[in-house]
């Protein structure tokens, strides 16, 4: 499939940044209320927009000071006396939403407005009271969300404010069908006066096409320079001892799960070798490399083209000629032998207006050669620390989560009666420890099943009401059931 050519946002009529004392008295009060004396970037350029109800599409990376940035207007957009959900704040993590909806508790301190975080993995109990007691604020991941407007314990009705919070995160995660589904209770009269806003640190093709179904005419801004755009590339790093970078490199796709990636080495043997540990871990990845038949590589080549190869391992010589279609991440699993290689390497990413990753694992001695690359063509590389295994499991467990309550809810009514005759055979597994492997081992099985399934052929995006399957996400599986249908109204 060709790249886009064309963005299909507004034009952007730039505001002026707002400065801490040129902020609105509630405004003002609920930022003190949070001990802010000062605005922080992204908020001072972002406010601005979001009091003027203007639907915009920010980048911004985490810990920029976002949620500070959509959490104060509402302050003046929401109304306490109303005892409905008017603000959704939907996040990709439950430890997101929690992080959030402190924010919001701080800075609505004693306005009358009361939030309410909702994930997965948790009782519904407190939950449920919150939301009977009419919480204006509701921040949550799309699948709990979605759980109580199932339920009718959350309707959307009165809903002003929409907040798409890591938008390219929560697709990682594997959100799309939730967002999907949530998307369908939302009345049209709702839809037609709806504010809506999305942060996320990266623009890639598939968050674009996303922004595009839930967002109607929205408008880019990018805290990363001065110009308005979406073209960047983020630039970060890895330092890991040479004898770690393996386990590495899978712990870092784990976490970030991207859609597709060139993994770029300098020697066929590191090729191989790399390419050997991500098939034995369970990810859809081949080799490009001289040693490869010609039959062979035109196979690869085909797969490349046609987007069904998710994870391509090669050295420069061997990719050289290469156009991949929107492809998400760059990895470089040692730095290139000479500096102008790195250009080479990052530009294969963040094409056509969208925005993409050029990840980089470093020794301590090729940390020098990033330093190098960084001075010669003026590149802010981030570092980033290492993920830990902890770290893979954190994420790991949410995003099983999510899938396995998706296919929860696609249960009908006798599957779901039928599989009640496991739960007595569940409980007992999971109390015992010596047989809760067997229920990892199903866990884990699923997991490799969807998660690590060859990416579906993205496509451009088409008309809402044409809409089957939406943008491919990076988690979607190629052989998962629909998503839920829009109920009738």
């Amino acid at each position: 499939m060709s790249e886009p050519t064309e963005q299909q946002t507004a034009e952007i009529d730039e505001l002026d940044e707002l400065s801490f004392d040129q902020l609105p008295d509630p405004l003002r009060q609920g930022a003190a209320r949070a001990g802010w004396s000062s605005l922080m970037p992204v908020q001072a350029r972002a406010i601005p927009y979001l009091l003027a109800g203007r639907e915009m599409m920010i980048q911004a990376r985490t810990g920029s000071g976002k949620t500070g940035a959509f959490v104060l207007p509402m302050l003046e957009r929401l109304d306490p006396g109303e005892a409905r959900c008017q603000a959704l704040v939907l996040v990709p993590t439950r430890e997101l939403a929690r992080q959030v909806c402190q924010v919001a508790e701080t800075v609505c301190d004693g306005t009358g407005l009361r939030t309410i975080a909702v994930y997965g993995g948790v009782g519904y109990g407190p939950q449920l009271d919150a939301l009977a007691s009419g919480a204006q604020i509701v921040v949550g991941t799309p699948g709990r969300v979605l759980d109580h407007l199932l339920r009718r314990t959350l309707t959307l009705d009165a809903l002003r404010m929409r907040v798409f919070d890591e938008a390219d995160r929560m697709l990682s995660m594997g959100f799309y069908p939730d967002m999907q589904a949530v998307q369908g209770h939302l009345p049209e009269a709702t839809l037609r006066t709806l504010h809506n806003s999305m942060f996320s640190a990266t623009y890639p093709a598939f968050v674009q096409r996303t922004a595009r179904e839930f967002l109607r005419t929205p408008e880019f801004l990018s805290l990363s320079g001065d110009q308005v755009h979406v073209t960047d590339t983020e630039h970060l790093f890895y330092k890991v001892p040479s004898m770690e970078k393996d386990r590495t490199l899978v712990r870092i796709i784990e976490i970030e799960n991207p859609a597709s990636a060139i993994i770029f080495c300098n020697r066929k043997t590191a090729v191989h070798y790399v390419t050997v540990v991500l098939q034995r871990f369970g990810y859809d990845a081949d080799e490009l490399s001289a040693d490869r038949s010609q039959s062979d590589r035109e196979q690869i080549l085909k797969r490349v083209r046609e987007g069904t190869l998710r994870f391509l391992v090669a050295t420069d010589v061997a990719a050289r000629g290469l156009d991949i279609p929107e492809l998400s991440h760059v990895i470089q699993y040692e730095p290139p032998e000479d500096q102008e290689g790195y250009i080479h390497r990052a530009g294969r990413t963040g094409r056509a207006g969208a925005a993409g990753v050029a990840l980089s694992l470093v020794s301590e001695a090729e940390a020098l050669t990033l330093e190098a690359i960084a001075k010669r063509y003026s590149i802010q590389f981030q570092q980033r620390r290492a993920p830990t295994d902890a770290d893979v499991q954190a994420v790991v467990a949410e995003r099983v989560t999510t899938l396995l309550e998706q296919r929860l809810r696609e249960r009908d009514r006798l599957q779901t009666e039928r599989s009640q005759r496991f739960v007595p055979l569940a409980r007992t597994l999971a109390g015992n420890e010596d047989e809760s492997a067997l229920i990892a081992m199903l866990v884990d099985d699923y997991y490799q099943e969807t998660l690590h399934a060859p990416p579906v052929m993205v496509r451009e995006a088409a008309p809402k009401d044409e809409l089957q399957g939406g943008p491919e996400a990076p988690r979607r599986p190629r052989r998962r059931r629909p998503a839920p249908r829009r109920p009738r109204r």
